[in-house]
Formats: C-alpha cells, structure tokens, sequence
C-alpha cells in the first residue's frame, strides 16, 4: 500500500517543477480567452471605426463594381486595378488589424506571463508516438475539449438561427436596397449577431479559465517519491551532507589540535572543560583562545598539551567561563583580563623556575572570576 501511495501523484508542483515546465514551455492556456479576447476587441474596433469604414466601404465596393469597358479586356489594367483596390481595402482595415494582433498577442500573457522557452521549438519524436496519441484522444482532456467544440457550435449555430428569424424580412429587403443603406444594416446585423456570440463565449471564458488552471497543475503534480527525489537534488542527499558536516568537523578539530602544541597554557576543569590560550606580544591585544573542548575532547586537548609540554592549570571557574563565552581564535573578554593574566604571569614563572632549577612558584588561588560568567556558579 506505501509504494502504490509513493507512485500516486499526490503532492502538488514544487516551484523547481514549474520552472522547469516553463522552460519547456509547458504553461497554462486557454484558446476560448483568446479567441473571447480577440472577437471582442474586433466588437469594439468595429464599434469605434464605424463611422469612419462604412462610408469607405461603401465607396470601395462602388468602385470596384464601376470598371471601364476597355480595362475589362485589358489584363494589366485589370491588374493595376486589382492592386490598387486591394490596397485600399488593407489600409482601411489596418487599424482594426492591428487591434485583433495585439489581442492575440497579449492573451497569453494573462494566463502565464512573459515566457520565451527555446525548448518548445525542438522537435519531440515522442508525440508522433500513436500509442500516446491515442491515449490524448481518449484522455478526460479530450472529453472536455470536445464538449467545448459542442457547445461552440450550438452557441454559434443558436444565435445565427435566432438572427436570422428575427430579422429575415431585412434580410430579403437588401437585396433591392442602396449600397449604403444595405452595408449599413448589414452591420447593424452582423454587430447584433457578434454581441450574442461575445456573451455566449464570456460564459465558457468562465468555465474553460480556471478548469485550464487546474488541470495545468494537476499534470505536473509529482508522487512522493518524486518529492523527495527533487529535495535531495536541490537540497543535497542528508546523508551525503551529514559526511560532509562531519568531515567539515573533523578538519576543524584537527586544526584546533594542531594549535595546542603552540598555546601557553591549557586552562581546565580540570576533568570536564580545556582551553588552550596564546598570547603573542608582536601581534598585541589580548591573550586568544586557541582551542577548547568538553569532555572527550577536553582530554585529548590536555593529552596533547601534556605531550608537548604544555603547562596546565586547574582553574575551574575560569576554564567554564572561557569555554562559554571565547569562540576559537577570539581573545578573552575584558572582564577576565584579570585573571587570565595572573595565570599567564604563573605560567611564565613556572617556565623560569624550571629553566633556572629554582622552585615551583605556588600556583594561584581564587582568581577574580565574576559570578555572571561562569555558568558553574548557578
């Protein structure tokens, strides 16, 4: 039962799936927005330009049933004629044009934005395969599409039915009417007839939106296995990142290890906390802390101390506060200046007395300590 769950596509799209979806050009569209999109703004162009292309219209199509006898047999003055009226015919209706491309062309745009993926133009061999073809024609989304086309073509077929019932007698009357009034009723028909059709396609607009919305991120939703497929190659395996944080802290121990033979002294708990401190007079400042550890790593700190000479000196409260409050390599807060000079200056005695065979400086008692930092008093 897990791995029939792992193989269902139940988590939905990561933000790294619908990129890669966008890159190859995969985002959601609707047709019927575009094609709502363009019919009206043709509404609207038609609507505005009205009082401007009609009479031209009217002015074109007289024109071009008044032709001259001899053009008639003329093929090149037939020709120049054709040219010449057809350009007439483009400049007029170059606005209204212009207007229809710029709705095809922003229609996407509300549904997914600006995407320019190259990888949509390489050729796929895979959707020439007739098995998945066949599966598309019999797929759910097939279902809907031709429900859509059903419904298009009732809707159309409903509304030129109704037009023309309504309105029949105008219809034959135009045959025997003037150019001008013929073209003019001709529009008011066919803007009564587009205006149903805009309303009609508003309605599916409305359906086919977010049915297109839902069905994009439903096809790029991912099974379990693939989530976590996905999170290791973005976030990295754990357990390859685990190794990694391990060896990080190996080296780093290892570093720290290597700066004990260097330190002055080894301040310690003296069983439960170490801290090696150096202090280099051509650097200046204060003493540093060199290396620290609790525990297991307290004793090989004090090890190796002891193998390379390195004095230690039990000092309980001091070794707590140090090892709480220093980071590596950082040098000791002012408030323990006090006491970790006292047991510099110790150190520096005891490393005389050994050279000069004298004996051992007595090492210090209560060093001044404040309470607040050392997390022992509590």
């Amino acid at each position: 039962m897990a791995e029939e769950s792992d193989l269902e596509k139940t988590e939905p799209a990561s933000q790294r799936r619908l990129e890669k979806a966008r890159e190859e050009g995969q985002v959601p569209n609707s047709r019927e927005l575009a094609t709502f999109l363009v019919t009206i703004t043709g509404v609207a162009g038609m609507s505005a330009l009205a009082g401007w292309m009609w009479p031209r219209s009217a002015d074109l199509l007289r024109d071009g049933l008044t032709i001259d006898r001899r053009a008639i047999f003329d093929p090149a003055a037939m020709f120049a004629l054709l040219i010449e009226r057809s350009t007439d015919a483009l400049l007029m209706l170059a606005p209204l044009f212009i207007a229809l491309m710029l709705a095809a062309f922003v229609s996407p745009f509300l549904m997914a934005g600006w995407n320019f993926a190259p990888k949509a133009l390489e050729p796929k061999f895979s959707k020439l395969n007739p098995a998945a073809g066949l599966k598309r024609m019999f797929s759910s989304t097939a279902a809907v599409e031709l429900g859509k086309s059903i419904g298009k073509a009732t809707l159309v077929g409903s509304v030129a039915a109704w037009v023309v019932m309504r309105d029949h007698e105008k219809l034959f009357a135009l045959f025997g009417a003037p150019v001008d009034v013929a073209l003019g009723a001709t529009g008011d028909l066919i803007m009564t007839a587009t205006l149903l059709l805009v309303a009609g396609m508003a309605l599916i607009v409305a359906i086919d939106v977010p049915f297109q919305l839902w069905h994009y991120h439903s096809e790029l939703k991912m099974t379990k296995e693939e989530a976590r497929q996905e999170f290791k190659e973005q976030e990295g395996d754990p357990h390859v990142k685990g190794r990694i944080r391990q060896q990080q802290r190996e080296m780093a121990r290892s570093r720290m290890m290597a700066n004990v033979p260097k330190a002055d002294v080894v301040v310690t708990n003296p069983t439960h906390y170490s801290v090696a401190l150096r202090y280099d007079a051509a650097r200046g400042g204060a003493p540093r802390v060199v290396a620290k550890g609790a525990g297991e790593m307290a004793l090989r700190i004090r090890t190796v101390a002891s193998e390379h000479g390195v004095p230690l000196v039990e000092a309980p409260p001091l070794a707590r506060a140090l090892h709480k409050h220093c980071e590596l390599e950082q040098e000791v807060p002012a408030r323990l200046f006090r006491a970790v000079a006292e047991v510099l200056a110790y150190v520096y005695q005891l490393n005389d007395a050994f050279a000069q065979g004298r004996d051992i400086p007595k090492m210090p008692g209560d060093l001044p300590v404040p309470a607040d930092m050392d997390p022992g008093s509590d």
